[in-house]
């Protein structure tokens, strides 16, 4: 796939052009969305996502915007992919139905001016506000933080609009259909590896603050404790081993669940990875990493894990550990980068982890539990 640089993206953002911006730079199944700095939005940009790229029409805005305007996510305790969508909105004044192009554009124009606040904008609406991670790609590898960051990088308000990228039939455009359309409506095409890239060379979100060797019930490992210089949380990593970039290591990226890990539990027909189990794992092998990535788990969550447990609820395919592992990809990436992990045998279900190639991470294998 033929793409084009960071810097030349940044150079078409600054100028108030649209950019496409796709998952990786080698994977047939990429998806893409159309993107433009939020303050150059304007009737003829939205109309071109409506009508050219079809897909849901988005505002990425960091975490503090939403505070400006309180902003309030769409649904409480969230889970997944969809968890960062806010309550949808409406510019307060000077629109009419607001579902037109420039009613719109003046919806985004009002959220994202200098001193916008809540009473300049109402609820529900025609525009998707969506809430960029703190430390964009780095901590989230997604379109939504990707068009954030570029925005800010073009030293603009770190805020875009963002459309998913449909075919005519109405599926998710994927892989040369969206070097076809960038090429069709010549604009710029560049990958949320790239921008990885870029940002990794001199920027890191996460610091090692703890270091040394612990015991435990299955035999010596080194503990490194790393915080996050954003959210201020603290995430953990056992090793064992040489580790090297070069050799495939096992590899366990695990969002804490107290239920699972505390008393080891699982659904009664499928057994599910936990602490316990990796860190056994590991040693049975004599080389790996264990992450503990810090999660904040509320009642209704400890609850679907117990339910989960008495078999209640049957959770087909990754569990919800696995979905809150996605959401943070970034932060776990950058911690085996540190480990000096190259090549992953994943000890997890075969999920999408986008863009993790930014991080000169691969996946070669998935070791099931039972394996």
């Amino acid at each position: 796939m033929k793409l084009n640089t960071t810097d030349e993206l940044i150079t078409a953002i600054r100028r108030g052009d649209m950019v496409v911006l796709v998952d990786d730079d080698n994977q047939s199944s990429n998806e893409g969305v159309v993107a433009v700095a939020a303050e150059y939005v304007d009737a003829g940009r939205i109309n071109f996502m409506a009508r050219k790229a079809r897909g849901l029409i988005c505002l990425a805005l960091t975490e503090d915007r939403c505070k400006q305007l309180a902003l309030p996510p769409m649904v409480e305790s969230g889970h997944g992919e969809k968890a960062h969508f806010t309550l949808s909105i409406e510019a307060a004044e000077g629109i009419s139905t607001g579902i037109s192009a420039a009613d719109r554009a003046h919806t985004v124009l009002a959220a994202v001016a200098q001193h916008a606040c809540a009473e300049d904008i109402v609820q529900p609406g025609h525009i998707f506000p969506l809430t960029v991670q703190p430390g964009g790609v780095l901590n989230r590898a997604g379109h939504t933080e990707a068009a954030s960051d570029l925005a800010r990088l073009a030293g603009l308000e770190p805020a875009a609009v963002i459309a998913d990228i449909m075919t005519s039939a109405g599926e998710l455009a994927e892989g040369s259909d969206l070097v076809e359309f960038a090429a069709e409506h010549k604009l710029k095409i560049g990958s949320i590896v790239d921008l990885i890239h870029f940002r990794a060379v001199n920027e890191r979100t996460v610091k090692v603050v703890r270091d040394g060797q612990v015991e435990t019930d299955h035999g010596g490992f080194r503990l490194r404790a790393y915080q996050d210089s954003y959210a201020g949380d603290i995430h953990l990593a056992l090793t064992q081993g040489d580790i090297s970039p070069e050799e495939p290591t096992l590899v366990r990226v695990h969002v804490s669940s107290a239920v699972r890990d505390m008393f080891s539990t699982h659904a009664p027909d499928r057994t599910s990875w936990n602490i316990s189990r990796c860190l056994q794992r590991v040693a049975e092998e004599g080389k790996g990493a264990v992450v503990l990535l810090a999660g904040e788990e509320n009642a209704a969550d400890i609850l679907g894990d117990v339910d989960i447990a008495l078999g209640r609820e049957r959770v087909p395919g990754p569990s919800p550990g696995d979905s809150a592992v996605y959401m943070t990809v970034g932060l776990g990436s950058q911690i085996l980068r540190d480990l000096g992990v190259g090549k992953i045998r994943l000890m997890g279900a075969p999920i999408k982890y986008n863009a993790i190639s930014g991080f000169d991470l691969e996946v070669t294998e998935h070791v099931d539990v039972e394996d």
